[in-house]
């Protein structure tokens, strides 16, 4: 665990223990429950975005792609009845091509990643409204799936089976990202593109296979977010999801400059975060103050991001210069 990452975890106990002085149900069984569900929901799809603030790029349609992708799976097992194992590979299979289309238009055609990810936003939530024609996309009245609800919005001893998913796919991150030549890969893209391309590092490669994880994860996330809201309203379903996925990487450690990051930050990003927004709840706080908290905790973490390079950066080269005295001391 890195020093941001232990920093990071203080934090989210002396918040945490704020919080229960102010209000004890904030430990109780059924908070934690619940924060621990949207931990894992909002945790999925931020561990992706990781991958791609990894390379120095940025994934803005995340929100709409959830939006999207819930319609077209409520729709393929609630109206158009579609075994729900074949709909969940469907719906990652076009959420991959998605990803597909952003790596490719970035690398091949080199489009900025702000660009092309911000008209995914506004394509997705575009084409999942024109679908609907504004309606709400939901599951017959009545409905069952009995192991389709056990395996998303299921609990296992008290923990709900969202979470499980988050650590599951947070583990097999970890190893991609930390312990596999990938990763290794993904950090000299962000850290120096053209330094990495001729270093032989296939750069467009590595750069379209983070938007495709990204946007994976951000598929199997709008499975579990429609069948915890057992609807999907297209104009509003997934709206600034990105801030939260952008939030919880950046405090985590993610660089938006690209080549910094790790996974076990990223997951506590994501602790803060619903931590946070329980915060807001729990102390009577109007939820119209949501996104100021938001804003507020993207721009300290980037703020403090920029403090501790300064710091680092000047601390290497207050050592540099400590160890050439020596070599010229030694010498003469």
């Amino acid at each position: 665990m890195q020093k941001k990452d232990m920093g990071l975890a203080v934090l989210i106990i002396v918040v945490g223990a704020v919080v229960y002085m102010r209000n004890p149900l904030f430990l109780s069984p059924i908070n934690l429950g619940n924060t621990a569900n949207l931990i894992g929901l909002f945790g999925l799809f931020a561990i992706g975005q990781g991958f791609v603030i990894m390379t120095g790029g940025i994934d803005l349609s995340v929100g709409s792609m959830i939006a999207l992708l819930g319609v077209i799976f409520v729709d393929m097992v609630g109206k158009f009845g579609v075994p729900w194992p074949l709909a969940i590979l469907i719906t990652i299979a076009v959420g991959t091509l998605m990803g597909l289309a952003h790596g490719l238009l970035i690398t091949k055609l080199k489009m900025q990643p702000f660009v092309v990810t911000l008209c995914g936003l506004l394509i997705y939530r575009g084409v999942a409204r024109g679908y609907t024609g504004e309606a709400t996309a939901g599951f017959p009245f009545g409905a069952s799936y009995p192991e389709l609800e056990w395996l998303t919005i299921g609990r296992s001893y008290g923990v709900p089976h969202s979470f499980f998913a988050m650590l599951v796919f947070a583990v097999i991150a970890w190893f991609v990202l930390h312990r596999s030549v990938f990763g290794r890969h993904l950090y000299a893209v962000g850290k120096n593109e053209e330094a990495a391309r001729y270093s032989g590092v296939r750069t467009d490669l590595v750069t379209t296979s983070a938007y495709i994880i990204c946007a994976a994860l951000t598929s199997i996330a709008a499975i579990y977010f429609a069948m915890f809201t057992r609807s999907v309203q297209p104009s509003s379903h997934g709206n600034f999801y990105e801030l939260y996925a952008i939030a919880a990487a950046v405090l985590g450690g993610f660089s938006l400059r690209g080549g910094e990051g790790s996974i076990i930050g990223v997951v506590l990003g994501a602790v803060l975060l619903q931590e946070l927004q329980n915060l807001v709840n729990l102390l009577g706080i109007p939820s119209s103050l949501n996104f100021a908290v938001m804003g507020g905790v993207i721009l300290a973490g980037v703020l403090a991001d920029r403090q501790f390079n300064r710091y680092r950066d000047k601390t290497r080269a207050a050592r540099a210069l400590e160890a050439l005295d020596k070599e010229q001391a030694a010498r003469s």
